[in-house]
């Protein structure tokens, strides 16, 4: 009777110990840092910012921040971040999704209010909601397409080619709107609840930091859907595992039987429509479709695909990985702007994080090498 106490007292904590290397396995260990490291971050703006006589960080925990200020504003970078890492994760790199998403911000609203290039639609698609989110998803998709055959096809470098199309697209989005002037959609209410709207905002939920509760932003729900799909097609499906093996050795790949022109193609026109879908987004938050919508946020994109632990090489990356590093980009600028600091200082800090983002990167690709090498030695 003893001995059987004593080996269920022995084994429990074995038990205990796999279940716990389970759950870190099933999050993930680089995971579980980005969750340590926004857990401080909060901490650094809500606590201990007030050490230093700033004021601001108490507002962070409210509804009212919450929900309207930092669940809405990560959602555009957040999509363009989903988009970003399939390419990353490929060994490439997209720098055009912000001039891509500008693109689609206008074809939308213009395909919404019948201006411009929707001029000739204007009788049939003007008003129809539906038609002006697939017009700019489908404007997103034919930019990545563009891109896709100039590296695939004239084999130029995805860096310097996405560069390129940096400005052109930029160029392109002012050529659409007419006279180069935002397109207005404020008198279009079904389209701007895309990102107005709320669901449960009758719950019958207690306030918080003296705030009541305002609902789940449609614009949250949208982003979630979206990371969620896109992590099911890169985990699940034969799409997702070429993306992966063409970005650990594309070599091996190719010989594996994969077409790696037709992924890469396909793979642009993925993200160039997420980044057409983040314009149409950007379209009814500010109620019009601006050619410099888009600017300057692939940077914040990149940045958060880095800190989500995605190889610069290629091979690796979670969309699980970038979801919360995008939560984290989003919280340091949330925090920022609740305790003063102007947008130059937001953006040095935000430079100096996509450095240490991919000093990280290449750090844990040195580790893996050296492991790899010492166990090949041992052999």
């Amino acid at each position: 009777m003893s001995d059987n106490v004593t080996i269920t007292r022995t084994k429990s904590p074995v038990k205990r110990d796999g279940a716990l290397r389970r759950l870190i396995g099933f999050i993930g260990a680089d995971n579980l840092s980005l969750m340590f490291a926004l857990v401080v971050l909060v901490l650094l703006v809500t606590v201990v910012s007030g050490w230093f006589g700033l004021s601001g960080g108490n507002r962070f925990f409210s509804w009212q921040n919450l929900w309207n200020s930092l669940a809405q504003a990560i959602v555009i970078v957040g999509l363009l971040a989903v988009g970003e890492t399939v390419v990353i994760i490929a060994g490439a790199l997209d720098i055009s999704i912000g001039s891509v998403a500008s693109v689609g911000s206008v074809v939308a609203a213009s395909v919404l209010v019948g201006v411009g290039v929707g001029t000739r639609l204007a009788s049939l698609l003007a008003g129809s909601v539906f038609f002006a989110v697939a017009a700019g998803i489908i404007a997103g998709a034919l930019c990545g397409l563009i891109n896709g055959l100039i590296v695939t096809q004239l084999r130029v470098n995805p860096t310097i080619a996405t560069l390129g199309t940096l400005a052109a697209f930029a160029g392109f989005a002012f050529l659409l709107a007419p006279e180069g002037k935002p397109v207005g959609v404020l008198t279009q209410p079904a389209f701007t609840w895309l990102a107005q709207g709320r669901f449960l905002a009758d719950a019958p939920i207690p306030p918080l930091g003296g705030t009541k509760w305002t609902g789940i932003p449609v614009l949250t729900v949208i982003f979630v859907i979206v990371a969620l799909l896109i992590h099911i097609l890169m985990t699940y499906t034969d799409f997702g595992r070429a993306i992966y093996a063409i970005g650990g050795n594309a070599t091996a790949a190719r010989l594996a039987g994969i077409n790696l022109s037709r992924v890469r193609i396909l793979m642009y026109m993925l993200s160039g429509g997420i980044a057409g879908l983040a314009g149409v987004l950007l379209t009814a938050r500010t109620t019009s479709g601006n050619p410099i919508n888009g600017t300057g946020l692939e940077l914040q994109a990149i940045t958060a695909v880095f800190l989500g632990g995605a190889a610069t090489a290629g091979g690796k990356g979670t969309i699980f990985g970038t979801f919360l590093a995008v939560i984290l980009v989003g919280v340091l600028n949330n925090g920022m702007n609740l305790l003063g600091f102007n947008t130059f200082v937001q953006r040095v800090a935000l430079g100096f994080l996509l450095i240490a983002a991919v000093a990280i990167s290449q750090g844990r690709q040195a580790r893996a090498e050296h492991v790899r090498t010492r166990i090949a030695a041992q052999d």
